[in-house]
This record gives structure tokens, sequence and C-alpha cells, in this order.
């Protein structure tokens, strides 16, 4: 699998621009969320190439978003068959058992992809210190994301950008991804709270979004629909660099 560059520590123009589009919201809450406890979720994602465009950051920027960036460290080999395994922003180790798929999401012909049911966990993690051997087997993929929510109340889906709540919300995201000198972007939507709610929370987070359809030749198909360590297997491994210093610390 290939490294994963750092982004540039300056703008580009475009991102500059996109910057100025979004209502941008500094993101609330403990920066260490607490353990999440098989949390149950209903996602659908899409990944394409490229260059996120200024115009598909103005129509997410419709609604108020907060701004973060951080790396996640994906374990590759062994491949788990139905679990994604990462290190979140190097503080929480994650784990997600994938259950199936419920169906497919069709937002007014505007985006199709196929619904995923996963089931996570989440743990503190601990230091990282340096052992090469240690570091095989995983990857590091570097997220910049605008992320809103959706949310419940009085009956009706809300938009607001403050951290994950205990009830039915539609957490829906707009991230630029690097990757080995090559740029990528993802929109992603994930519903969470009751288990009989989540599907319909998901389609209307995507139907408020989707209210209005997405600029240009955005082509939010099947085709692209993936997830996160779904679209890492299918590109050539390679193993973390040495300086990432990766390990497992068995202290925490």
């Amino acid at each position: 699998m290939r490294s994963w560059s750092r982004p540039s520590d300056q703008d580009s123009p475009k991102r500059a621009e996109m910057r100025g589009r979004l209502p941008i919201v500094p993101p609330t809450g403990p920066s260490v969320p607490s353990v999440i406890e098989g949390l149950s979720t209903v996602e659908v994602r899409w990944i394409l190439p490229g260059q996120l465009d200024a115009a598909v950051a103005g129509w997410f920027g419709r609604f108020p978003a907060g701004l973060d960036s951080r790396e996640d460290i994906y374990l590759m080999h062994p491949f788990l068959r139905g679990l994604s395994v990462k290190i979140r922003a190097g503080q929480l180790l994650e784990v997600k058992q994938y259950h199936g798929s419920p169906g497919i999401l069709d937002a007014a012909g505007r985006a199709r992809g196929r619904i995923e049911s996963w089931r996570k966990w989440s743990f503190p993690f601990g230091s990282l210190g340096l052992d090469g051997a240690g570091s095989a087997g995983w990857t590091v993929v570097h997220k910049r994301r605008w992320m809103s929510r959706f949310r419940m109340a009085d009956g009706r889906l809300m938009a607001d950008f403050a951290e994950r709540s205990t009830g039915s919300e539609c957490g829906v995201e707009l991230t630029e991804v690097r990757s080995d000198g090559e740029t990528w972007w993802s929109l992603g939507f994930e519903a969470t709270g009751p288990a009989d709610s989540l599907r319909s929370t998901l389609e209307g987070g995507a139907a408020l979004m989707f209210a209005q359809a997405p600029p240009g030749d955005v082509e939010l198909d099947m085709s692209h629909c993936q997830s996160y360590i779904e679209w890492l297997s299918r590109r050539p491994v390679t193993r973390v660099p040495e300086t990432t210093g990766l390990r497992l610390d068995a202290s925490t």
C-alpha cells in the first residue's frame, strides 16, 4: 500500500477559496472522546479522485460546519474481513464490524449508494513508540474535513455542528484526502441513535443535503460508493514510514 503524504502547511488558492465559502465553526467538546461501547451506525460514503472543487464546498456550506484535520492509521495487513481497525487521530483505537447492507440510498436521483450497517467500539489509545517492525501492515490517511450534523428536534431534523449527541442524528462530512502525492475527496453520511430509526435518519439527512443538486458533473453513484477500508484495500500495499513511530503501547 502506498504511503500517505502530509498536506502542505500552506493552503492552496482553491483551498483558501473553499474556506471562505464554508461557514466554519470551531469544534466543541473535549479533545479526547470518551469510550464508545458498541455504537450501531448506518453509513454511506463516496470517495472520488481529484481536488475538492470550490463549488462542491460552497454547496456543502449551505449548512454550518466544524473543521478539523487529523491523521488516521488503518490496519491493512493482516486483512481482517468484515472489520475496520484504525488509530483515530493518535488518540483512539477504533474497531468497526460490518453487519451487511440494509439496502440502497437513492437521494432524488442526485446520489445513489450502498448503505452499510456497522457496529463500532472506541478505546482511549496510549503513546506511540518507535518500532519499525511494528509499523508494517498499517497505512496513514491524512484528512481535512468539514462536519455538519442533522439532529432530531421537535420531530424533524435540524442542522447543527456540535459534537455527537445520544439522540437520533445524521453526521455529514466533506473531506479532503491526501495519498502518496495524489488528491482525493469524500462525502459521507453516518446515522446514529435508536436502532429502529437509523435508516430513516440517514435518509432524512440525505434528503436535506440533496434538496439542492450537487454542482457540475459530480458523480455520486455506485461506482464511487465505498468505505475507507474498502477503498484502501484496492490500493498497492506499503508500510507506514518508520518516522511515524507506530506501535501499540500496552501500558495504557
